[in-house]
C-alpha cells in the first residue's frame, strides 16, 4: 500500500511539472497578444521605406504593412500596421541585409540588426531604430524565432 501511494505521489508530481512546462512552452501558440500603439508625429514624419509582410511557409503566416518613418528630430521608427503573424515562442523583430527573404537560411546567412522582442502578434506597433544603424545596409524586416532559428514572416523594404 505504501508503495502504491509513493508511485501515485511521484506520478502526480511528474504530471504537475510536465503540465506546467507544456503550458509555459506551448501557450504562446494559441494565446494572441494584441497591441494598439499609435505613432505620434506621423503627419510630419518622412517615409523612408515600406513593405508588406508575407507568409514564410504554410505554418508561419504573416500579413500587414511595415513602414520606416523618420521624424523631424531625426529619430527613426519601424511601424507595423494592420499586422498579424502566427504566434510563437521568443519572436523578435530584425532588420536583415538580404534583399529578399524566402526561408530561414536567408536570414541566418545575412547580416541583421535586432530591434527587440515582438510586442504582440496582432496589431499596430512601433520599434525604435538605433541612431547609429545604417539603414542602407538593411533591405528586409523579419519576424524571427530566436530560440529555434525559424523565420515567421518576412517583408522586403522598398524606398
Amino acid at each position: 500500500m505504501k508503495k502504491l501511494i509513493l508511485v501515485a505521489f511521484i506520478a502526480g508530481a511528474v504530471g504537475f511539472v510536465a503540465g506546467n512546462a507544456f503550458w509555459y512552452l506551448a501557450s504562446p501558440l494559441w494565446i494572441d497578444q494584441v497591441v494598439a500603439e499609435s505613432i505620434g508625429e506621423s503627419e510630419t514624419a518622412m517615409v523612408l521605406a515600406s513593405g508588406t509582410f508575407s507568409d514564410a511557409d504554410t505554418a508561419h503566416k504573416g500579413r500587414g504593412t511595415v513602414t520606416v518613418f523618420q521624424g523631424q528630430d531625426g529619430r527613426r521608427t519601424l511601424r507595423f500596421t494592420d499586422f498579424e503573424v502566427t504566434n510563437g515562442p521568443d519572436l523578435k523583430v530584425w532588420l536583415v541585409a538580404a534583399d529578399t527573404v524566402a526561408q530561414s537560411s536567408d536570414v541566418s546567412n545575412s547580416a541583421w540588426l535586432a530591434l527587440g522582442r515582438l510586442k504582440g502578434n496582432i496589431g499596430d506597433q512601433n520599434y525604435d531604430i538605433p541612431a547609429e544603424a545604417d539603414l542602407s545596409k538593411y533591405k528586409s524586416v523579419v519576424i524571427w524565432c530566436e530560440r529555434f532559428g525559424v523565420l515567421f514572416s518576412p517583408a522586403s523594404l522598398t524606398p
